[in-house]
């Protein structure tokens, strides 16, 4: 147990959370690890066009949040270092963003199955 992790209140008092999946923290860092392979594979520019590529074929599906203009305004601009802080920082700001990560796509598919395993242990 460590702070943050989540508890259930039973008859029989608190319990640690049952392990059906992936804590917030654990989710967050495969996330970033999916990311930090993107960044490996790919240039700032072809990262930028997935991500307008994506954003505007949900955009025109309907499926809009405040994130995704977030992520619109980060890759429509030229700074590569705020691209990245976005895709890899550990601050608050970075998480919340790659909980709406536009950049899904990028990655074989036998890539991102490896690294889901390897984050499930």
């Amino acid at each position: 147990m460590g702070e943050g992790d989540a508890m259930h209140l039973t008859e029989h008092g608190l319990r640690p959370a049952g392990r059906g999946g992936f804590m917030h923290h654990e989710l967050d860092e495969l996330r970033r690890t999916m990311a930090l392979e993107v960044v490996r594979r790919f240039t700032p520019r072809e990262i930028r066009a997935q991500i307008l590529a994506n954003l505007h074929r949900w955009r025109r599906q309907g499926v809009w949040g405040a994130a995704y203009k977030e992520w619109q305004d980060i890759a429509e601009g030229l700074d590569d270092g705020e691209l990245f802080a976005a895709m890899l920082g550990r601050d608050e700001n970075a998480v919340r963003l790659r909980q709406s990560a536009p950049f899904v796509g990028l990655l074989p598919k036998e890539q991102v199955r490896k690294l889901n395993e390897e984050a499930a242990g």
